[in-house]
């Protein structure tokens, strides 16, 4: 039948079947999306609203070592490593790793959890060796772990060896980022519970260095917010009151609130029949409804500052619940 109908019936599959030496495997393709930061249009440092301490953080940690060699060399400071970030879910990690990305004018790899583990024995050692030879071959390249937890969590809580075996690939090619061959190689994660993160890889040479990302500060709020609502129709907005309201917001959040309001005026002028601005009273409306997000992971952050803050790794949260007085 088939031989009958091959010419009417298109086949079922495109792919190159695989040769002896797995040569057409598919994997072997450009499987990883890597983006082109030093494209025109490209976020950087200065899109961040805000955030004063994170970027001097990171100048100081990552970014004016990288734009001065010399110094670097005078000064003997070392690039072995990677960068840490952590801190409450929707407060921008990832937009961070981005931005840091497009100063250094480097391509970028993100990378979560679903890229790299896979159902068949070996495979997601494989695909984590392969993003690394992703990054070097488009050096220089940022390679950035989402949820680092998932990907390096602590060992001893887990039951599978595939797992495990993933840890330690991981810990692997973390090792050789300071190689030769990976010139121009630069790991940034970011997680919101570094407590569940594999302690081999928090040790100095891997991802020694870790940077808190708190909820945006009052100049990123006012940030966050007018993006939100550059292209929506408003009258009489006071951002100054809107920003002291919603202290404590994460970035999620503040676009959750514009988006409510709009929901709001839209379902006012269905119901009445006359289109109407979105005003004041729709934003603090929606402002007074929406319990922030962040507040369940400082409850949790709280009981690690208070008990686990071994080595003082946590002394910049620890700082943090001090000034907001919740410790």
């Amino acid at each position: 039948v088939e031989e009958q109908v091959g010419d009417v019936i298109p086949p079922r599959f495109a792919e190159e079947p695989l040769t002896e030496d797995g040569g057409g495997d598919p994997a072997d393709g450009a499987a990883w999306d890597v983006e082109d930061t030093a494209a025109p249009g490209a976020v950087r440092l200065a899109d961040v609203g805000g955030m004063r301490e994170v970027k001097d953080r990171l100048e100081a940690a990552f970014l004016a070592p990288l734009r001065n060699p010399e110094l670097r060399r005078l000064y003997g400071k070392s690039l072995r490593g990677g960068l840490l970030l952590y801190g409450p879910p929707g407060c921008g990690k990832t937009f961070v790793a981005r931005a840091v990305a497009g100063e250094l004018g480097a391509s970028f790899l993100s990378v979560s959890v679903d890229d790299v583990l896979d159902m068949w024995m070996g495979n997601s050692e494989r695909n984590m060796h392969e993003v690394f030879e992703t990054a070097r071959r488009k050096a220089p390249c940022v390679v950035f772990l989402d949820e680092l937890d998932a990907l390096g969590g602590k060992r001893s809580r887990t039951q599978s060896s595939g797992m495990r075996n993933t840890v330690n690939q991981l810990l692997t090619e973390l090792d050789g980022v300071d190689a030769a061959a990976n010139e121009g190689v630069f790991v940034l994660a970011a997680t919101n519970v570094p407590w569940d993160v594999d302690l081999a890889l928090r040790r100095p040479g891997r991802f020694d260095r870790t940077l808190l990302v708190l909820p945006p500060d009052a100049p990123a709020r006012d940030a966050i917010l007018r993006y939100h609502l550059r292209e929506r129709p408003i009258e009489n907005v006071e951002l100054g009151r809107l920003v002291k309201l919603t202290d404590g917001f994460s970035g999620a959040d503040l676009a959750h609130l514009c988006e409510s309001a709009a929901e709001t005026a839209l379902l006012d002028s269905a119901r009445t029949g006359t289109v109407r601005l979105i005003g004041m009273k729709d934003l603090l409306g929606a402002a007074r409804q929406i319990t922030p997000s962040t507040e369940p992971w400082f409850a949790s952050a709280r009981n690690v500052a208070m008990y686990a803050n071994e080595g003082g790794q946590y002394d910049d949260l620890v700082a943090h619940l001090k000034r907001k007085r919740k410790l």
